[in-house]
């Protein structure tokens, strides 16, 4: 069979039932997201173009493949990149960007005395969440503690996302509800070869520390942020996962800090010891 034969019959094949629970097993066994039965189609669309890119006949021969140990740090990670959702925008959900800098920082500069504040972007995804933290905490510096020390760490599970976000270029659609004002301070805009394009200023981008994590891992840290955002995460998770993931934010936060979730989201049925200010933002007190 000539080649393009072969993926044209490849493109029209479907997951079986057992191949779709054995692969939903595994993601969720690696990344905690739970694959429901509705999402057999998006899953068989994704790994077909793996399979493609692979040279791979079937989907057993594809799991097999990334079963094993010479491709957990090759395939498996692409593998992962390609079940991941990485929808995100600046300035996405910006009541918490507005929260943050109106209430959140000035307690926490205030109680804190000019200590460095840690503040972590748990699913960063391709870098517009911890840009848009890093730009409101600039505009407080500015405005009112020009000697406010902070670190921002950004992590995901997508190696994908994680190197467009290390670069800061992004289509100029993504700044959409970015204010003028603050799309002239903080991007810049391309020309030539990249007009339709906007570029981070360099600046705002050595504030941002990008790394690959698996909110499923246990934490490395304990007491060691002020605030933590896990925004339209959850969503993908069941109840079980969920309360394993908070009880994990609320051990690596100090006390009085804050974990700010997605405007879809709610952990009210799940057992936490955070207090709720907000309709999606958590206190630990």
């Amino acid at each position: 069979m000539a080649q393009e034969e072969k993926w044209g019959a490849l493109a029209g094949k479907q997951l079986t039932e057992a191949e779709f629970q054995r692969f939903s097993e595994l993601i969720y066994r690696q990344v905690g997201i739970f694959m429901k039965p509705e999402k057999k189609e998006l899953l068989n669309a994704r790994l077909g173009k793996r399979l493609r890119e692979c040279q791979i006949d079937s989907f057993q021969e594809y799991f097999e493949f990334i079963s094993r140990p010479d491709q957990r740090q090759r395939e498996f990670l692409k593998f992962l990149d390609s079940v991941s959702t990485n929808f995100t925008s600046f300035f996405r959900e910006v009541s918490h960007f507005e929260y943050l800098k109106s209430h959140v920082l000035p307690e926490l500069t205030t109680r804190l005395a000019g200590r460095e504040l840690n503040l972590w972007s748990s699913a960063s995804s391709s870098g517009e969440e911890p840009y848009t933290i890093a730009i409101f905490l600039n505009e407080f510096r500015t405005a009112h503690h020009p000697g406010l020390r902070c670190r921002i760490l950004a992590t995901d599970i997508s190696t994908k996302v994680l190197a467009q976000a290390q670069a800061g270029i992004y289509p100029v659609e993504q700044t959409s509800k970015v204010p003028p004002e603050i799309l002239r301070r903080y991007f810049q805009k391309g020309v030539g070869p990249s007009v339709g394009k906007v570029k981070i200023k360099d600046e705002l981008r050595r504030q941002v520390s990008f790394q690959r994590f698996n909110l499923m891992d246990d934490f490395p840290w304990h007491g060691e942020f002020e605030v933590i955002f896990c925004r339209n995460v959850m969503i993908y998770f069941d109840r079980q996962t969920q309360e394993k993931l908070v009880k994990k934010f609320y051990q690596c936060l100090n006390h009085g800090g804050y974990l700010f979730i997605g405007h879809s989201e709610s952990i009210s049925t799940i057992s936490h010891d955070f207090v709720q200010v907000e309709a999606t933002t958590y206190k630990k007190v």
